[in-house]
């Protein structure tokens, strides 16, 4: 059996056999990757120039945006080229840069869920406190300890995975570089301090996601005592779009932590790790952008400017030719 200094690289689980499958994957996969660059692209130029949403709401939006990116980009990319070129191999390093990037953005990710569902406790249940305790300076320490420590993350799991020996093969059954996977493959019992980091952050999401509920609690109890039907209303469209990607970003990472080894299959397993991985960033501005008024407005303005600086364009064009 191999071991670790002697694997080069590994092999990923394959989408389809047959050719006309692999295809119809990647260009499944390339309407979803494309979906995510136009949506969260969109949403982060849009907040950029438009200064009316330079807000911390706003802020905290755009830096979802920017990691939904990032992790979508990680993972389908290379799934869309294994299947174009019919190939499941990754490099050993690719493979160590897949995981480590995919877990810093994923960690990232769910901790500014925290700090947007604190952005919207102040917001409702502390409105005159808001601009003190939400300053700009404020907002990008939050930010930034988010993304640090989303970073930090990944360095200690990818340090700690691919320190392991590894001599049951090179083959991984999931489509991308995933810790679960990889663990699998260690012939030794050292693999138990890497279970042991898992089980330290599974306590600190746990420990979010209850900060998550208390607040949204707080502010379900806040919104029912406004009088007004439209206050009400106004309050929960604010409140909607981050606890429908809470749901979605929690739910189908239980549901794939947690799913009953019955149920388990290799095709219910990729599915499941499609739609934890894959679908969240292609939606999130989908779902951003349904109820926010604010948001849809500046983007009509911005595509409208866009427009007519194109038409004045060719009308010059024109004239000078």
């Amino acid at each position: 059996m191999p071991n670790s200094s002697s694997i080069t690289q590994f092999l990923l689980l394959a989408f389809a056999d047959t050719r006309e499958l692999q295809l119809l994957h990647f260009w499944l996969f390339l309407g979803i990757y494309l979906a995510a660059l136009l949506g969260n692209g969109l949403i982060i130029t849009t907040i950029a120039c438009d200064h009316h949403l330079h807000t911390p709401m706003y802020f905290f939006l755009l830096n979802l945006s920017l990691l939904d990116l990032g992790s979508i980009s990680t993972i389908v990319p290379k799934s869309m080229a294994n299947s174009l070129w019919n190939t499941r191999a990754i490099s050993y390093l690719g493979c160590a840069a897949q995981l480590f990037l995919f877990v810093f953005f994923i960690s990232a990710e769910y901790f500014l869920l925290t700090i947007m569902a604190y952005d919207r406790y102040v917001a409702i249940c502390k409105p005159l406190h808001y601009g003190t305790l939400l300053g700009s300076r404020a907002c990008v320490h939050m930010a930034a300890a988010a993304w640090g420590t989303g970073f930090l993350t990944a360095v200690m799991h990818t340090a700690n995975t691919f320190s392991l020996p590894l001599c049951q093969g090179n083959v991984l059954d999931q489509f991308f570089c995933e810790i679960p996977h990889i663990l699998k493959l260690s012939c030794s019992h050292s693999y138990l301090r890497e279970f042991g980091l898992l089980v330290v952050s599974a306590c600190l999401v746990f420990v979010a996601f209850v900060f998550i509920v208390v607040s949204y609690v707080q502010i379900f109890r806040a919104v029912l005592r406004i009088p007004s039907e439209q206050g009400r209303l106004k309050a929960f469209s604010t409140c909607i779009p981050h606890l429908a990607v809470v749901s979605l970003f929690v739910s189908t990472g239980l549901f794939a932590c947690l799913k009953p080894p019955s149920m388990s299959s290799p095709s219910l397993d990729l599915v499941v790790s499609v739609l934890y991985s894959v679908v969240p960033p292609a939606v999130h501005p989908l779902i951003y952008s349904m109820r926010n008024q604010e948001l849809k407005d500046a983007l009509r303005k911005m595509m409208t400017g866009c427009f007519s600086e194109a038409i004045k364009g060719l009308f010059s064009s024109a004239q000078c030719s």
